[in-house]
């Protein structure tokens, strides 16, 4: 679907929080946050999947999507959380579901102190393409071993030997983009049934990624929060304070369903 008139009037719904705003500016759409205090939640959002059971979500291999976008801040003064692709709000963040395991293939941004270490040797902030599927066979059978293993990798030693293991069972892939998120950007997620693949301008950035099974709910966003996950059993989640205006651009935006 194009960046059309009616794409906020359509089934991509906007969700606005605190000083948030989604605002047309042309031919584009303007995602923007400004004078956001730590004490309140701020968010610019569309989606399609608000008031929606999760088995009703839209999204389902194959597909593809296309997205021209450009940012305020570059990746080291950009804060809070930004992105758009696919997930199935595991987290009630638009609805009242109740909570489940993560399923996301998505252009991902967190910025410090967010820390979500989910794919080895990979910074748990930043600019990146991602895949995760929770649900996956696999990940469920490691759940009574959960306790032990979070306390076991609490050594380096065997965090490097048993997070790839558990990474494979949580079907994660992930890759930093090493862009300039303040230049306009072609970005292409392809979503097929058993791999994913993701480009930027044309080239390859992640290639053969674990592929979340459907269905999901499209979402394109730019928040203050940020989070802390670790797999030493670290947590935290919080709100950031944003001086001045901060903004993601977007004038393309197209989901072509079927094979590429």
């Amino acid at each position: 679907m194009e960046l059309g008139r009616d794409l906020v009037a359509s089934h991509w719904q906007p969700y606005v929080v605190g000083n948030g705003a989604v605002e047309r500016r042309d031919a584009a759409l303007l995602f923007r946050i400004h004078d956001t205090e730590a004490q309140r939640y701020s968010d610019a959002q569309i989606d399609d999947y608000r008031g929606l059971p999760r088995r009703r979500l839209r999204w389902r291999p194959p597909l593809q999507l296309k997205v021209q976008a450009r940012f305020s801040h570059p990746a080291g003064m950009l804060c809070g959380t930004a992105g758009f692709g696919f997930w199935n709000d595991p987290f009630m963040m638009t609805g009242a579901r109740w909570p489940a395991l993560p399923r996301v293939i998505w252009f991902f941004f967190a910025s410090p102190p967010s820390d979500m270490q989910l794919a080895l040797g990979v910074p748990g902030y930043g600019w990146k393409a991602a895949t995760m599927d929770a649900t996956r066979p696999g990940a469920l059978a490691l759940v009574p071993w959960a306790p032990l293993a979070v306390l076991a990798m609490r050594s380096q030693r065997v965090y490097r030997q048993l997070w790839p293991i558990v990474q494979r069972a949580l079907g994660i892939q992930e890759r930093v983009l090493s862009v300039d998120m303040t230049d306009w950007h072609v970005y292409v997620l392809e979503w097929l049934p058993r791999q994913a693949h993701f480009y930027v301008d044309g080239e390859i950035v992640l290639s053969n990624a674990p592929s979340p099974r459907g269905p999901l709910g499209f979402v394109m966003w730019m928040d203050n929060q940020y989070m802390v996950v670790t797999p030493q059993g670290r947590l935290g989640w919080g709100l950031l304070e944003i001086k001045g205006e901060q903004w993601m651009e977007v004038r393309q935006l197209e989901i072509t369903a079927g094979a590429p």
